[in-house]
């Protein structure tokens, strides 16, 4: 199939490398040098430009979470619509829609899946962070060591796993903080569709990214504070596989996580939609 050639239902490659959301294929036709033009202004049986192709919600949706397929799809619009002359901005098809038109109409539902998704996320989460948050503020008030009574300084403040443990706290207490205020900004947001181009997904991003902070700060913190009270009872070898295992829950939620974490950051900074990681 070169370039010119169609379907029975008049698309040609650009216009099912859109359809098909091979972003990779588009891409290359794009920077193609020279580029055919006339491949990109092309319509199909229905007068759909490119553009209304990829206006359209397809069976091909990359994300398994509506929010993300959302903002994906959000920025694949806007990625196409580059490619072809403004006039096709107002362009009608057979239907009398603008692509515009077409976008918020197919995407309706999607709006609305992506909003649920974000409101259950957060909810979950924000418990976990309100968690953390009192675990963290409540090691202020038990210092390991215990408190010198002439001075009211705690008798380890020069020790490394003092310090280690003070600094985890602190960043643990603001990080888990930080992370609730973010999700309750999520629930309180209005979900409309501009609002999963930037808005949502950037305050998803950072909600997930102070909650794995402050979750591996307060590991941190309760193995210096371990440290502190069994530094004598075990020799140093040891510590090492001690540790190694106390860090095994936080490296398995990791580990579960990374790939929509990954997908959730790749998406958000990539200029260009990049197909996500899950497959």
């Amino acid at each position: 199939m070169t370039i010119l050639d169609r379907d029975s239902e008049g698309n040609n490659i650009v216009l099912l490398s859109v359809k098909n959301r091979h972003t990779e294929l588009f891409e290359l036709l794009f920077n193609r040098k020279p580029r055919d033009q006339s491949a990109f202004n092309a319509i199909d049986a229905k007068r759909n430009n490119v553009l209304h192709v990829a206006a359209t919600l397809g069976d091909c949706q990359p994300y398994p979470f509506a929010a993300l397929q959302m903002h994906w799809e959000i920025k694949w619009f806007r990625y196409v619509k580059q490619s072809v002359p403004r006039g096709f901005f107002v362009s009608r098809n057979d239907k009398n829609k603008t692509p515009k038109e077409v976008f918020m109409i197919t995407h309706e539902d999607l709006v609305t899946e992506g909003g649920k998704w974000l409101k259950e996320t957060s909810n979950y989460c924000s418990v976990v962070a309100t968690l953390i948050t009192t675990v963290a503020f409540a090691t202020t008030a038990n210092i390991p060591g215990g408190m010198k009574e002439d001075s009211c300084r705690p008798n380890l403040e020069r020790h490394p796993s003092f310090i280690v443990f003070a600094i985890s706290s602190l960043i643990a207490l603001a990080f888990s903080i930080t992370s609730t205020v973010a999700f309750l900004s999520i629930l309180t947001s209005r979900y409309h569709q501009k609002d999963f181009r930037r808005d949502l997904p950037r305050k998803l991003l950072w909600a997930l990214t102070s909650l794995f902070i402050s979750l591996a700060a307060m590991l941190v913190c309760f193995c210096a504070a371990h440290f502190v009270l069994v530094k004598d009872e075990f020799e140093h070898s040891g510590y090492p596989v001690i540790y190694a295992m106390a860090c095994l829950p936080v490296a398995y939620f990791a580990m579960m996580q990374f790939p929509f974490y990954f997908a959730l950051v790749l998406q958000t900074f990539k200029r260009v939609p990049q197909r996500t990681p899950f497959g």
